[in-house]
């Protein structure tokens, strides 16, 4: 389905600012749908290379006003009334003729309404073309319709409804709205069924719908709020002995768009002011209004357990820094060569997890940049190798984005890894020690020229893989890492399965058992070792029987 950037740019000869400024329209048109009861669709002028084709049997219509044709580029629907047109329209492309309320409003650059309804669709619709303008440049027309079917005597909600529906028409009409240098809501704004307020030109309430009402009954405002000033009565429910704030001051008073949120009484409203200014005159201003104390609730509610784990795992990482200063003292006095190198382990493997929660005690979510975990434990185990084999560790590729549950163990494992590199394959020795990373199924290729697969699913057909070939179908995302070094390479006799090393035993436990992924040991080409683990991504983690 092409979007509406897409339209624009294969259709029309608009700009680039021609089309931020109907994004900018699109993305607030819901509120004159809904206080129209009406249907919208966005019409802007084809280009002279994407005139319609000749319908059979006729000529090719001739170009009025230049613009060949039309084409739909956006439609939005009405939630406060039936809508016109139940198909999507989006993508039509019509000739000039065929919407003639259309052509008159392009041509005459004003509001044109349709006397008489129209029955076309087999329901009477009430048809009418807004002009749509950036400054002096026409850029298309909009066009209302109505669902006549439901017809009934106007009450006084509807009457303001419609009233505010035709100075919004009459300012898009005059390239007033959306308001020129307006920052985009980022945050879902107030709606018209949320609570609407009509003011005046002195900031009073003229009208105000039940719903608006009842939210600020529920600030602590009992009476009814018509003939009120609407920024005397917020001031006051909002009175906290501090000077009000100026953003809140020019939303009450109606004489700019913004939004605010106030809380008094328990509550919190959010606010939303757009000024109606016709024929170069301000007239008044049309306030939104909506009670979101529930939301703004659970959003504290949120943000607290967010923080609540992130000490949990702040006081987690010191609590192991504690542990770790505990056992190098431990080490320090231990006689025993074999006793005080077990301490030492222990103090790297406890460091690992350490440094998995430091970083989770800095995100708002569970989910760690890995790179930076896995630099960390790279450099902390280029420290314990001794300064006359000058191994360097390093890292090649990208971990990317991890959920902490596959962090922890990950980081655990890649420290063991380097570690055996180091105490086994360059043991008073010099050479590389280096670790490749590389996600597959996510859309983009891992590093080129990396060895990768063993006779797992998805490598070459002789067993080696000389780049990064795609996991097997149905594989889903993988995250493969590969340690390497150029040392004396594995035991002529060795066997993953039978070893007694505990590192070894670790990470089989860790990346087999837990994390459900595949671990093999092989020889380097050229000498040396390769381990490769391949964690998948998608899959819950939960602890398994070792393979």
């Amino acid at each position: 389905m092409p979007t509406l950037t897409d339209l624009v740019r294969d259709h029309t000869d608009l700009t680039d600012n021609d089309l931020e400024w109907l994004h900018a329209l699109v993305s607030d048109w819901q509120l004159l749908a809904d206080l129209s009861f009406a249907d919208l669709l966005l019409w802007v002028p084809l280009s002279a290379s994407a005139t319609p084709p000749a319908e059979a049997g006729r000529p090719r219509p001739p170009v009025r006003d230049g613009v060949p044709g039309w084409v739909a580029i956006a439609q939005m629907r009405p939630t406060t009334g039936p809508t016109a047109y139940p198909e999507d329209l989006v993508g039509k492309v019509v000739r000039t003729g065929r919407r003639g309320l259309i052509d008159v409003a392009w041509r005459e650059r004003r509001i044109v309404r349709e006397g008489d309804p129209e029955w076309g669709s087999g329901i009477p619709v009430r048809e009418e073309s807004i002009p749509v303008r950036r400054g002096a440049k026409m850029l298309g027309v909009i066009q209302r319709s109505t669902n006549l079917s439901s017809a009934r005597t106007p009450s006084r909600l509807e009457l303001t409804y419609l009233q505010s529906a035709s100075d919004l028409a009459q300012m898009i009409a005059e390239g007033r709205f959306p308001v020129p240098g307006e920052e985009p809501n980022l945050v879902r704004s107030p709606r018209v069924g949320d609570g609407l307020i009509r003011l005046d030109r002195s900031g009073k309430v003229s009208y105000a719908s039940p719903n608006a009402q009842s939210a600020y009954r529920r600030l602590g405002f009992p009476a009814d709020l018509v003939g009120e000033s609407i920024g005397e009565v917020t001031a006051r429910l909002c009175d906290t002995g501090e000077p009000l704030e100026e953003a809140l001051t020019v939303v009450l008073s109606g004489r700019a768009p913004r939004e605010v949120e106030v809380e008094a009484h328990g509550s919190v409203m959010q606010l939303r002011t757009i000024p109606l200014v016709v024929a170069g005159t301000r007239i008044g201003a049309i306030m939104l209004c909506r009670d979101v104390t529930e939301l703004r609730w659970r959003d504290r509610e949120l943000m607290t357990k967010d923080a609540t784990i992130r000490e949990i795992h702040h006081r987690v990482k010191n609590n192991l820094q504690t542990v770790a200063a505990l056992l190098r003292l431990q080490a320090r006095r231990l006689q025993i060569p074999e006793g005080r190198a077990a301490l030492d382990e222990a103090v790297r493997r406890v460091g690992s997890i350490a440094i998995v929660h430091e970083t989770l005690s800095h995100t708002p979510d569970e989910l760690i940049d890995f790179d930076d975990i896995a630099d960390r434990v790279i450099t902390m185990a280029g420290e314990v190798s001794t300064p006359e084999t000058r191994v360097v560790p390093k890292r090649t590729g990208s971990f990317g984005v991890l959920p902490a549950e596959i962090a922890t163990p990950l980081a655990m494992a890649l420290t063991e890894l380097l570690q055996n590199a180091l105490e086994h394959g360059l043991a008073k020795r010099d050479g590389t020690l280096e670790v490749v990373a590389a996600r597959y199924g996510e859309g983009a290729p891992g590093p080129g020229g990396v060895r990768v697969w063993g006779d797992w699913p998805g490598t070459a057909a002789d067993g080696v893989a000389d780049g990064p070939a795609a996991p097997a179908e149905g594989e889903g995302r993988r995250l493969v890492t590969v340690v390497s070094d150029d040392g004396v390479g594995l035991p002529a006799d060795f066997d993953m399965d039978s070893s007694d090393s505990l590192g070894l035993q670790i990470v089989r436990t860790l990346i087999v058992g837990e994390l459900g992924g595949r671990l093999e040991f092989r020889r380097r080409d050229g000498g040396g070792t390769e381990v490769v683990v391949d964690v998948p991504l998608d899959q819950q983690h939960r602890p398994g029987p070792p393979r």
